[in-house]
C-alpha cells in the first residue's frame, strides 16, 4: 500500500506504509503534553461495567478520569463489542487529542471457540494448522472489540512441575521458534490493519519458564549459553516474523528482574535484534520490582522499568503517577518516554484504530464470526492431530465398530468444562463435547460409562485451587463391576483443566487423587485397558507404562475435545502426533530432556563396571519413559538410505540430505519426519542431540517417499556467551528418524 503526495513542481514523491506512519506519529508526538505522552504507557484492567453508570468515588472515579483526559493508553478484559465501543468512545470522544485504546485479551487458545492448550498443540508439529488456530482465534477475538492478545506464550521449559508448560510449545528451541511464528503470522495476518487479525504478544521476556523448582513466580538462574542457545531463539523468531509486542517474564535474571533488565530489553531486544514494537510489563511487575529488592520504591521502580525498556505499564499504576516528575527532575530524558511513546502509537496506527477507532465494534460481524459453525471444524481438526498415541501393543487400538462390550471409567470422561483446560477467560463453561458424548456417535457397541471416582472436589468452574479428591472411592465397585464384564475398558484419566496454568505448580505429577488406585483395581479384573490421559503437562504414569497396553495422550483438546478423541480411537482419524516435552519416569529425573550435554563422564566404565563415578542415579536410570518426538501411528514407519551430498564441505557449503521413509503397515498414515545434529567439539560444549530439521509427510501403504533436508550456517552454528551468532568447522554427526530416540545416523565434516 503506498500513497503520493504531488508537490507544485510536480514531481511525485511515492511514500511507503510505515513512512506514513511514522511521520503522523512524529507529528502526534510533538502536540502531546509530557502527561498525555505517559497515559499512552498506561494500561487499566476493566475496572467498571461499562454499559453501567460511571464510576462515583474511590480508584475506579480516578481511573475513569484518567480515561476520559487521554491518560489511558491501553485496556486489558474489556471485550465484547458493546463495551469496547463505550470505553473507546470515551478516550475517542472525551479526551482532547482523541487518541484511540488498544484493547488486549488473553485470547491464549481461542476465543470462544476453543483449540486445544498449545502444548497439545505442539505435539501436532503442523505448522499451518496451529497458524490456522490462531486465525480463528484472531477472527473471533477481533469480531468482539479485541485487537491485541498476550500471546504466543514462547518460553522454553524443561520442567513439567511448572504449571505454564500448558501454555508453550515444549522443551526444544528450535520446535519452538517455528511453532512461534505460526501462532505470530496466525494471529497477525499479512496486514495488521485487516479487521480479522490482532497484534500477538511473544511473551515472557525472558527465561521464566527456566523458574528454580518449577515454582511459579519463582527465580532463574541460568548461564549466558542456555539464555541464548535455548531461551531467546523463540523470541528472536517472533521478532523475526515482525510480532508487535512482548511482555516482560516475572522473574529474575542474573540478579535483575526481567521487568527492569536493560540488558535483556535494550542491548539484545531493541538494539542487537533491532524490535520497533513495544514491550509491556506483565501484570504489576513493575511494581513488583521493588518486592524483589531491586528498586526502593514506587518511584524508582519506574525508574529502572522506563529505562530498562518496559514501555507499558499493565496495572501497577506506577507511570502514570512517578513518570512525570522523574522527567521533570531530569532523571529520566523525555527522549525515553517519547521512544515508548512512538512504539505504541506505531502499532495503534498499524491496527488502523486511526482510521476507524470503533473497527472492532461491528456487533452484526460479532454476531456472524464469534462461535461461528465453521470453526468447529477448525478445532476438531486441531485437536485430532494433537493426540500422541504413546503405546499400543497387540494392536488393542483402534477399537472395533461394532459387537464389543466397552466400559468406559473415570470422571474426566463425562466431563465438558475440563477439556476446555486453563486459559480460556472469554469461553462458556461446560461446553467441550466429552470423551462420553463422543464414544455415543459410534452406535456398534455396547458402551456403559461409570465415574469410578471424582478427580477433585468442590466447585472447579473456576477457582484458584483445585481440591483433589484423595479420599472417596464409594463408585470404585461400579466401575469394576462394569470393567469384568468388558471386552476393552477405557479408562479417562489425569488432570482437572484448572491443575494447569499460571500459578498450578504441582511437585507430584502422578495420576492426582485416587485415580491411580482406581486404575490398578480395574486393572486386576480386566488387562485389556486403554488409558486416555487429560492433562496439561507430562505425567509421570510409570506404573502405567509398565502394565496398561495401550495409553493415549490427549491432553486438554477444547471444545471439540470427545470428538476428536472417539475419531482417534475409533480408527477414523490415524494418530500422528509427537510429544513436545519428554516424560519422565519420576520427579525426581527433572529436569529431564533430549537435548542435555554428554558431561565428562556419561557413561559406565565398562572395564571396570563396578565403579559407581559417573553420571547416573543409583535408583532408576537416565532414560525418560517417552522420548521427545516419540508419537506412535496405527501403522509403522521404516527408514533407509540415509545420504549425504558430501562428506566433507567447506564451512559456506549446505548440507544435503536424504533419507528414505517407507509405510510398512497396511493402512495410511502420517509420520514427521525429525532430522538432528550433534556438533561434536565446539569452543563452547553442545548438546548430545539437537533438533534442526523436521517434515510431516502422509504416506499410503507400502508407500516410500524420499525426504530431503538443507542445512546451512543457520542450522550448524550456535550462540557464544556474548550472544553472538558463529558456525565452527569440525565433525558433525546427523540422526534420522521418527523420534529423539533414533539411531540412523552419519557423520560429515566442515572445513
Amino acid at each position: 500500500m503506498a500513497c503520493t503526495n504531488n508537490h507544485n513542481n510536480n514531481n511525485t514523491i511515492t511514500y511507503s506504509k510505515v513512512e506514513l506512519i511514522n511521520e503522523k506519529v512524529d507529528s502526534l508526538i510533538k502536540i502531546m503534553t509530557l502527561k498525555e505522552k505517559i497515559g499512552q504507557m498506561n494500561q487499566y484492567n476493566g475496572f467498571w461495567d461499562v454499559t453501567g453508570p460511571v464510576p462515583n468515588g474511590g480508584d475506579a472515579e480516578e481511573k475513569y478520569d484518567h480515561l476520559k483526559n487521554g491518560l489511558v493508553g491501553s485496556m486489558l478484559s474489556v471485550r465484547g463489542t458493546k463495551a469496547v465501543r463505550a470505553v473507546q468512545k470515551i478516550a475517542v470522544e472525551e479526551s482532547r487529542l482523541g487518541i484511540p485504546l488498544i484493547i488486549g485479551f488473553d485470547v491464549i487458545h481461542g476465543y470462544k471457540t476453543l483449540s486445544p492448550i498449545p502444548l497439545a498443540e505442539a505435539a501436532s508439529w503442523d505448522l499451518e494448522a496451529i497458524k490456522k488456530s490462531a486465525q480463528v482465534a484472531a477472527a473471533e477475538a477481533s469480531a468482539a472489540g479485541i485487537n491485541w492478545t498476550f500471546a504466543p506464550m514462547v518460553d522454553i521449559s524443561r520442567d513439567p512441575r511448572w504449571g505454564r508448560v500448558m501454555e508453550g510449545a515444549g522443551e526444544d528451541p528450535y520446535l519452538g521458534s517455528k511453532i512461534a511464528v505460526a501462532r505470530v503470522e496466525g494471529f497477525q495476518g499479512d496486514d495488521l490493519s485487516d479487521v480479522n487479525t490482532i497484534a500477538a504478544c511473544a511473551k515472557h521476556f525472558a527465561a521464566y519458564g527456566f523458574s528454580e523448582a518449577g515454582k511459579e513466580y519463582n527465580t532463574v538462574d541460568i548461564g549466558h549459553s542456555t539464555l541464548h542457545n535455548a531461551v531467546l531463539p523463540p523470541f528472536k523468531a517472533a521478532v523475526d516474523a515482525n510480532v508487535k509486542t512482548l511482555m516482560n517474564a516475572f522473574n529474575e535474571y542474573d540478579g535483575v528482574p526481567a521487568t527492569g533488565n536493560k540488558y535483556l530489553l535494550r542491548d539484545i531486544l531493541k538494539d542487537k535484534w533491532n524490535f520497533k514494537g513495544f514491550v509491556i510489563s506483565d501484570w504489576a511487575s513493575i511494581k513488583e520490582l521493588v518486592v524483589w529488592g531491586y528498586a526502593k520504591d514506587n518511584k524508582d521502580a519506574a525508574k529502572m522499568a522506563a529505562l530498562a525498556g518496559s514501555d507499558m505499564d499493565m496495572e501497577s499504576h506506577i507511570y502514570i503517577y512517578e513518570l512525570e516528575q522523574l522527567v521533570k527532575d531530569g532523571v529520566i530524558e523525555e527522549t525515553i518516554i517519547d521512544d515508548a511513546v512512538r512504539r505504541i502509537l506505531t502499532v495503534k496506527f498499524e491496527l488502523g484504530l486511526f482510521d476507524d477507532p470503533y473497527r472492532y465494534c461491528d456487533e452484526a460481524r460479532e454476531k456472524e464470526v464469534v462461535n461461528n459453525p465453521k470453526h468447529l471444524d477448525a478445532v476438531l481438526d486441531m485437536a485430532k492431530k494433537s493426540i500422541v498415541l504413546l503405546k499400543n501393543e497387540n494392536h488393542l487400538l483402534p477399537l472395533q465398530k461394532k459387537g464389543q462390550n466397552i466400559a468406559l471409567i473415570g470422571a474426566l470422561a463425562n466431563e465438558k468444562n475440563s477439556p476446555l483446560g486453563s486459559w480460556r477467560i472469554a469461553s462458556k463453561d461446560s461446553t467441550g463435547v466429552s470423551v462420553l458424548e463422543g464414544m455415543q456417535h459410534y452406535k456398534g457397541n455396547n458402551l456403559i460409562y461409570k465415574k469410578g471416582a471424582d478427580v477433585s472436589v468442590g466447585d472447579t468452574k473456576f477457582v484458584n485451587e483445585i481440591k483433589i479428591n484423595t479420599t472417596d472411592r464409594s463408585e470404585f465397585k461400579d466401575a469394576i463391576n462394569a470393567a469384568k464384564n468388558a471386552d476393552v475398558v477405557v479408562m479417562v484419566l489425569g488432570e482437572h483443566g484448572f491443575q494447569s496454568g499460571e500459578a498450578r505448580s504441582r511437585t507430584d505429577i502422578d495420576l492426582p487423587g485416587v485415580q491411580q488406585e482406581l486404575l490398578e483395581e480395574v486393572y486386576k479384573v480386566n488387562k485389556n485397558i486403554v488409558l486416555v490421559l487429560n492433562n496439561g503437562r507430562p505425567l509421570t504414569i510409570n506404573w502405567a507404562d509398565k502394565h496398561i497396553p495401550a495409553i493415549v495422550e490427549a491432553w486438554q483438546l477444547g471444545t471439540q475435545a470427545g470428538h476428536a478423541i472417539a475419531q482417534v480411537l475409533y480408527g477414523d482419524y490415524n494418530p500422528s502426533g509427537k510429544l513436545p516435552m519428554t516424560f519422565p519416569k519420576n520427579v525426581g529425573q527433572i529436569p529431564i530432556y533430549y537435548n542435555h550435554k554428554n558431561t565428562g563422564r556419561p557413561v559406565r566404565d565398562e572395564s571396570n563396571p563396578n565403579l559407581v563415578f559417573w553420571s547416573h542415579y543409583s535408583d532408576v536410570d537416565n532414560t525418560p519413559l517417552y522420548s521427545f518426538g516419540h508419537g506412535l501411528s496405527y501403522t509403522s514407519f521404516e527408514y533407509k538410505n540415509l545420504t549425504l551430498n558430501k562428506k566433507v564441505l567447506n564451512i559456506d557449503e549446505d548440507v544435503k540430505i536424504s533419507v528414505d521413509v517407507t509405510n510398512t503397515g497396511k493402512i495410511t498414515g502420517k509420520e514427521v519426519v525429525q532430522l538432528y545434529i550433534r556438533d561434536l567439539v565446539a569452543s563452547t560444549t553442545r548438546p548430545i542431540k539437537e533438533l534442526k530439521g523436521f517434515e510431516l509427510i502422509e504416506l499410503q501403504s507400502d508407500e516410500t517417499k524420499t525426504i530431503h533436508f538443507v542445512l546451512n550456517k543457520t542450522e550448524l552454528g550456535f550462540y557464544n556467551n556474548q550472544g553472538d551468532f558463529i558456525i565452527e568447522p569440525g565433525e558433525f554427526e546427523i540422526f534420522i528418524g521418527g523420534s529423539s530416540n533414533t539411531n540412523l545416523n552419519t557423520r560429515f565434516e566442515l572445513k
